[in-house]
């Protein structure tokens, strides 16, 4: 091929393939730094770790891994040598040092490919260092999966290696399947369901973004429920703690979006651990009255601009599930296309596609897809009505150009906006959904 044809119109339009996740070593890295006070150790190449400030914590909305992460994690640095000879030395004194230089109270070794390829005994090195501080290890090679696959080996090996019986306590419940950095909106949506459940009296153990995750963590085992906010992220976690410690969860299929979801959302739980219904139903009416007044505020540019518009939406299948819903329920939008990227198993296909498509007050269904290619992904988008794509920013610099839609970066990666508190959970949330969406219609007559 020449260089001439090389750059030809054509291809150059086309994307340059870009993931939509990272690798099982980057989903227990990522978890890890949703804790503070926590250090993650990586045993593994440097790329693994420095390619993951790139690749995770930026592509996250712009995050950093704060005093731990980026170039601050400690790296055993594998390189040939190790490959024959093995790193176990150079582990165990990278956890030594690891454990004087940093002030931190909880420490994550996640072993990489070349560790799980050539035998090295982690978990024995580890356990040398569990009488001097909480540590534990991740057998997190890349190749066992992607970054949600690594979410579930946190939790796995929390569970396994960490976790002890605990005095249940009533009304409590730990909050799983929100994956940090990968779901670019974590911090403001954890924040956010905390406080929905405290207006109906019950108290979310978060875990991150706490002041103090390894005591969260160490409540995990008190908790009446687990509440599972996904249909697949997290369920691996809950079943290994509902046979640890016999504790129940409940599932509900994403981050509530609007005030129709978190209704629904707070009387689910609400109605688990036995809550008085008079308080929920207070909660809610007090909520949807104030709620959909601000709705009114952006009726005229809805109305008389973009009224019953079409909508594509290309995000991990949480995402997914609550925007699609909230656009067609509340806003009376148009669902065309929606595309999950997160590459759930097999088996939760269908559960994904029936969440969506039994829950749409609409006339017609969308197409829904499970890709994670950024060509095929681009490819299913052509020739299509829609006119706002809800995606990552990968889809945003061309997204007029190419499909003639405007565009929100709602899911991974999010380059081109730093996501701080910013989400869509609750009813504060729908609201903010509604903000991003009219801004990029809205301006001067």
């Amino acid at each position: 091929m020449t260089e001439e044809n090389y750059l030809s119109d054509d291809l150059s339009k086309d994307s340059l393939e870009a993931p939509r996740f990272s690798c099982s070593l980057a989903g227990a890295y990522g978890t890890t730094l949703g804790l503070r006070d926590a250090v993650p150790i990586l045993h593994s190449g440097a790329g693994c770790g420095i390619g993951q400030l790139f690749g995770t914590l930026y592509a996250g909305g712009q995050g950093a891994g704060g005093n731990e992460g980026g170039t601050s994690t400690p790296c055993s640095c594998l390189v040939e040598d190790h490959v024959i000879f093995g790193g176990e030395t150079k582990l165990r004194n990278l956890i030594q040092s690891t454990i004087e230089v940093f002030n931190a109270n909880f420490f994550v070794v996640i072993s990489g490919c070349v560790p799980s390829l050539i035998g090295d005994d982690v978990n024995s090195i580890v356990g040398e260092f569990k009488n001097k501080v909480p540590i534990i290890h991740i057998n997190a090679p890349g190749f066992k999966g992607n970054s949600y696959e690594g979410y579930e080996l946190f939790f796995e090996a929390i569970a396994d290696q960490l976790l002890t019986e605990k005095p249940l306590k009533k009304k409590l419940v730990n909050i799983f399947g929100v994956v940090p950095y990968n779901h670019v909106f974590w911090k403001g949506e954890l924040s956010t369901v905390k406080k929905l459940l405290s207006s109906i009296g019950i108290e979310a153990n978060i875990i991150f973004t706490e002041q103090d995750g390894l005591a969260n963590i160490d409540r995990i085992p008190s908790a009446e429920y687990n509440v599972v906010l996904s249909t697949w992220n997290g369920h691996r976690a809950v079943k290994k703690l509902k046979k640890k410690f016999k504790t129940p969860f409940i599932s509900f299929p994403n981050v509530p979006i609007g005030a129709k979801q978190t209704a629904t959302f707070l009387r689910t739980v609400g109605d688990k651990l036995g809550v008085d219904l008079d308080i929920i139903e207070d909660v809610i009416k007090r909520e949807e009255s104030w709620t959909y007044r601000y709705m009114e505020y952006p009726g005229d540019a809805i109305i008389l601009v973009r009224p019953n518009s079409y909508f594509a939406v290309v995000s991990d299948s949480n995402t997914a599930i609550g925007i699609t819903k909230f656009l067609t329920n509340e806003l009376g939008y148009l669902p065309d296309i929606v595309e999950i990227t997160d590459n759930p198993p097999e088996e939760y296909h269908e559960k994904i596609r029936n969440e969506i498509l039994d829950n749409l007050d609409a006339a017609f269904e969308p197409e829904i897809i499970f890709e994670n290619d950024t060509y095929n992904i681009r490819k299913n988008l052509e020739d299509r009505p829609f006119q706002f794509l809800f995606s990552s920013s990968l889809e945003a610099p061309t997204s007029m150009e190419d499909f003639g839609a405007l565009h929100i970066s709602v899911s991974f990666p999010v380059y081109n906006k730093s996501v701080l508190v910013h989400n869509y959970a609750g009813y504060d949330g729908g609201l903010s959904l509604i903000e991003d969406l009219v801004g990029t219609f809205v301006g001067p007559l």
